[in-house]
This record gives structure tokens, sequence and C-alpha cells, in this order.
């Protein structure tokens, strides 16, 4: 079954992933409209996270195609590669990934180096990112003495650095308490909205999926819409 939004996005079409003695992913389709938050939600171990690395070019499906605003993704390699997953893909996880040796504002930056944005440029929007989710005093503090919370809004302001086309983020409040995480979430989604960015979002939160435009299960390898 495809599982079919309005103006497409992101379309993915009969992708496969299997390791040695598993097969996860099989014939596989999604799509996912311009500014749409889908929630993907599954049992441990059915392959979730391994979607979302196709998706986000972390990993290769062993068939099928991925289109992102018309461009085919999976064909690509080596520069061109990186590159669509740094310019176009946005990732957010439940470990916030931050980099300890450098400050709040120089993690942000990261994604800017990646996509090898101008730094000028990139420094006013990461300022301005920071500022909305109430961090602008807070450019040049060390990430170790930040929140849980503090740390997982950084992470989105990097992610949401490039203007990303898709957003994924894997179980992104996973690490937080459930007043955080409400905060955190309604904040991913605004900016994210803002941004008309789609939104791929693996959780086994009900409250999460529930704030989704659309909520489907991966179970046996394919997807299967939520009533």
């Amino acid at each position: 079954m495809s599982i079919v939004a309005g103006s497409s996005r992101l379309v993915v079409s009969g992708i496969a992933k299997a390791y040695p003695g598993l097969s996860v992913l099989k014939d596989l389709d999604l799509t996912v409209a311009a500014s749409e938050v889908v929630a993907i939600r599954g049992a441990s171990g059915t392959g979730k996270s391994t979607l979302l690395h196709c998706l986000g070019l972390l990993d290769r499906p062993d068939a099928g195609s991925i289109r992102l605003d018309g461009d085919e993704l999976t064909a690509l390699t080596g520069n061109a590669r990186s590159a669509a997953r740094a310019r176009r893909v946005g990732f957010v996880f439940q470990a916030f990934h931050l980099l300890p040796e450098f400050d709040v504002l120089e993690n942000v930056l990261m994604t800017a180096r990646t996509a090898e944005l101008p730094l000028a440029a990139a420094e006013v929007r990461a300022r301005d990112l920071l500022g909305r989710l109430g961090l602008g005093d807070r450019v040049r503090q060390d990430v170790r003495t930040l929140s849980g919370g503090e740390r997982q809004r950084v992470a989105l302001c990097r992610a949401l650095l490039p203007q990303p086309q898709l957003l994924l983020a894997d179980e992104p409040t996973g690490n937080l308490d459930p007043a955080t995480a409400a905060v955190v979430l309604d904040q991913l989604l605004d900016l994210a909205r803002q941004a008309q960015a789609s939104v791929v979002i693996v959780t086994h939160d009900p409250a999460i999926a529930a704030r989704a435009d659309r909520r489907l299960t991966l179970r046996d390898g394919r997807l299967h819409a939520e009533a």
C-alpha cells in the first residue's frame, strides 16, 4: 500500500533493506507533503531507525527510490550525496550529539561548515534561531552546562540552520522530562512549519504522535496508516 499525502515533497517508492539473515524494510512506500508532519511508530526492532537512516542518506537501501522535491537521491554517491545530506536534510536525535569542545554557537554553525554555507550569513541565522528558542544570551556558553532541554534546542537550531526541506527526528524528546518535552516539541513543530520543512518523527510516545498530521505504524517491513 502506498502511503500518500497531498502535494509531494518526499516520495519513497519500493525501498527495501536487509542485513544478513534479517529483512528489515520490504517494498516500502511513503509520500510526505511539503510542511507535513508524519509520525512513525512501531515495536522495537521493526526498522524505524533504519528507515530514517535511508531517508537521511546515512544508509543506502538495497532497492527502491527516494525523491526529494523531484530529485532522485538514492543514486547519489560521493560528494553529491554528502552535499545533499548536509544541505537538504536536518537531523534531530534522542542523544543531542553536541560537541563538548565547542560552545553553543559553534555547535550550531557545524552544519554551516558541512553544508558549505557562507559563515557570516549562517551566524546571523544561527543567532536568530537561538534567540527564538530563548538561548540568545547563551551563544558563547559551554554546552556541557546546559540542561537537557537547552541542549535539544541547540540541536534543533543546528538541524534547521541550512533550511532543510526534510527534518528527521528520532525520539527527539526521549531524554527529556514530560514538561520540557512538550515545550521542545512545540518549538520543533513551530520552527519546522515556519520553514515549510516536511517532518518525519520516529517515536514511541503517543502524545508526540498525536501532534502529527498523520500517524503511521511500521510493521512487517511496511508502513500502515493508523486510524
